[in-house]
């Protein structure tokens, strides 16, 4: 048995171990806690905890040299009943990893193990490991608490995994590669009354589902048609009773875009029309909106130096350099906003969707997955400044 192989197979159990205890969001106390104790027996120059609550960063350092490249993997689950019956199932109610952070953590667990028997590099390698992906926006919380203060980097690499995608392949692209994510809430304030004397009200609802029609009208006829946006009410609260026009409604939704004069546009769309078309039937639009996780923008050079590597390590066929961009968002894009790098995706073979109950990550992804994790630290710090 290789080396590697006795790493991915010990990273397995690792998976399945976190698999079996997933925690939500900050509140990460075993699984930091595992992290750190396995990042300390490989033997790590340093391993902090409580980076941005409960983040944990190990740094190795190499033979001497002037670069330092950062590889990131997410922590937390979701909130989710776990319906695969797998032997190392969630054991918590309503928590499990379904969208494979525990894959993630596990192959780079392997990577960090990898590199720190070898050391064949120079420079150093810090390893992160990030709470609160999902909604939490741990990535913004590790920089506000130095992260890049403290573990200065040239270049930072995340990776997820992709159901659809053969195991053993890997897709990247230069550029944006995952969407903004943003949310709003419109409150419609008309005016009530009996149901039966609908000429004495200003009817919410009514106007509630013209906005959702004019809504749209932004993607469709305000948006370049070759850029990318998405703007969609996922929820219309009004009334109470079947005799009479409520007071209020209130419409909320997501707005998702590839490119940031784009998701401005959205923006402003949303409030127009908002407020137009309350107007026009004599009612009041109240617009909440909330930026989220902005665009995940991958540099150019990063993204070659990645899809080299898989080239490299397992021919032109396992890496598809010009991936199709997805409106689902990371907050990985926090990191891109400050240092140089790439986000790319590993397949997960033919496995149920993500944040799906069936989903599991794939074992035989750890293997590849932490192959190509510790040959890109390699490429990084070997790259010309």
């Amino acid at each position: 048995m290789s080396a590697l192989e006795e790493i991915a197979g010990d990273a397995v159990l690792w998976r399945r171990d976190l698999h079996r205890r997933p925690e939500l969001l900050y509140a990460l106390t075993e699984t930091s806690a595992f992290v750190a104790r396995k990042l300390s027996a490989f033997g790590l120059d340093e391993v902090v905890t409580g980076v941005g609550g409960s983040g944990v960063v190990g740094v190795l350092r190499g033979q001497p040299g002037r670069r330092a490249v950062a590889l990131r993997a997410d922590m937390d689950a979701l909130p989710i009943e776990e319906i695969t019956g797998a032997p190392w199932a969630s054991e918590t109610p309503g928590t499990m990893h379904a969208c494979g952070h525990d894959g993630h953590t596990a192959t780079l667990l392997a990577a960090a193990r990898r590199l720190a028997t070898t050391r064949d590099f120079a420079g150093t390698v810090v390893f992160v490991f990030q709470p609160a992906e999902e909604g939490g926006a741990g990535a913004q919380a590790m920089i506000d608490d130095g992260l890049f203060e403290r573990f200065p980097v040239n270049e930072i690499y995340g990776l997820h995994n992709l159901p659809g995608l053969p195991v053993g392949r890997f897709a990247v692209r230069p550029g944006a590669i995952m969407a903004s994510t943003d949310r709003f809430y419109i409150d419609i304030l008309g005016r009530g009354g009996h149901a039966a004397r609908p000429q004495e009200t200003i009817d919410p609802i009514l106007v509630g589902a013209q906005l959702v029609t004019a809504l749209q009208s932004i993607v469709a006829r305000n948006t370049d048609p070759l850029a990318s946006g998405v703007v969609s009410i996922t929820t219309f609260h009004a009334g109470n009773t079947d005799n009479v026009i409520p007071q209020t409604a209130r419409l909320s939704g997501t707005v998702r875009a590839l490119d940031g004069k784009v998701r401005g546009e959205l923006e402003a769309s949303v409030g127009r029309l908002a407020t137009a078309v309350a107007a026009a039937f004599g009612a009041e639009a109240r617009l909440a909106y909330e930026r989220g996780y902005p665009v995940t923008v991958n540099h150019a050079a990063a993204a070659t130096r990645v899809g080299d590597v898989v080239e490299g390590l397992f021919g032109r066929d396992a890496i598809d350099r010009a991936a199709a961009p997805m409106m689902a968002a990371e907050d990985f894009s926090f990191y891109l906003e400050r240092v140089p790098g790439a986000y790319f995706f590993m397949g997960n073979g033919p496995s149920a969707g993500l944040h799906h109950p069936a989903y599991d990550f794939a074992d035989d992804a750890i293997a590849p997955g932490s192959l190509v994790w510790a040959t890109l630290a390699k490429a990084s710090l070997s790259a010309a400044d």
